[in-house]
């Protein structure tokens, strides 16, 4: 078995920070180690004090990536995998992964991040609205499990990745957030030429952020940066789909204006409004019904949200670096 570095990179103590770690603790899997970066020591609240697997090491107040890059001090793992506090693993998340890694051109492993199914329901409509084909498209595989494949671009909230890879690379390398884990795919498939694969099995339970305002601020700092990486990393960030949110707003705002002069085009406006109203109620159907109206909802200002902040990222000359 290969020694793996378990990496979790948080600001301070919180309750799913205790579940990820108990959970990982009870992972299928012999050698490993797990450690905790927080801005300042957890010692007081930690309830882990008396594992040996457990390391906290605090960072000041830096961002995740920047986190990341200094548990490379610390690993001993040959293979370092990243989790987010707000996740947990299956019980056999590092076995799985092990299986990809005994091929020696794959040089990253992930899988998808689920929601858990006792969350609450503002954050089950939020895992809803992810895991829908009208909102993800083709990348609804990071939400529920897909196909194993080989892809060029993973969420650092579950992603293996080989330390000789990431010391090779310098780390992460940045301080963008969200975004480091596509400047670090992106170095490994174009940079490297290795292999990144998805397995369904290395599988997450990522507790999502609850509708409305959190999930759709976290929603537009997604698009915020990948409208700004379509220029600074149009390798794996230059694809149509993500333009199509900016193409709807734009047809939303300006359909509307000009269906208000011209009487053919309001029908046309209006067919396209209403089909589009009928794809996202049809997407939003669930056994549980109460989460109906909130998915719904959801996946329109979904749409609305990224369109506006893709845009907004694709025309600025710089984005800050920092959180």
């Amino acid at each position: 078995t290969m020694t793996t570095s378990i990496i979790i990179a948080v600001k301070a103590w919180q309750k799913n920070l205790k579940e990820c770690v108990s959970k990982c603790l009870e992972l299928d899997y012999s050698d490993f180690e797990i450690l905790i970066l927080p801005d300042a020591p957890l010692e007081k609240k930690c309830p882990w004090s008396f594992s040996g697997r457990v390391g906290i090491f605090p960072t000041g107040p830096v961002c995740p990536a920047d986190k990341r890059d200094l548990a490379l001090n610390y690993a001993r793992g040959e293979i370092l995998a990243f989790i987010d506090d707000d996740a947990y693993p299956a019980k056999d998340w590092l076995k799985c992964a092990m299986e990809d890694f005994e091929d020696n051109s794959v040089a990253a492993v992930g899988g998808p991040s689920v929601t858990p199914f006792n969350d609450s329901l503002p954050k089950k409509a939020s895992g809803a609205i992810y895991s829908s084909y009208l909102v993800s498209g083709n990348f609804i595989y990071r939400y529920i499990p897909g196909k194993k494949r080989e892809v060029d671009d993973l969420p650092s909230c579950n992603l293996l990745v080989r330390k000789s890879v990431m010391q090779g690379l310098g780390g992460f390398n940045t301080s963008f957030w969200p975004g480091e884990d596509t400047k670090l795919c992106l170095e490994i498939t174009k940079k490297l030429k290795k292999k990144i694969i998805y397995d369904p099995k290395v599988l997450v339970y990522h507790h999502c952020r609850p509708v409305f305002i959190p999930h759709l601020k976290q929603i537009a700092n997604y698009a915020l940066h990948r409208g700004y990486f379509v220029k600074k990393y149009p390798a794996t960030s230059l694809k149509v789909s993500y333009f199509i949110p900016s193409l709807f707003l734009l047809g939303l705002l300006f359909g509307s204006t000009l269906s208000l002069f011209y009487i053919p085009l309001r029908v046309l406006y209006s067919s396209v409004l209403s089909f589009y109203l009928c794809l996202a109620f049809i997407f939003s159907i669930s056994k549980e019904l109460r989460l109906i109206p909130l998915v719904f909802s959801g996946i329109i200002l979904s749409h609305i949200s990224y369109g506006l902040f893709f845009l907004k990222g694709l025309l600025s000359k710089k984005l800050k670096e920092e959180l």
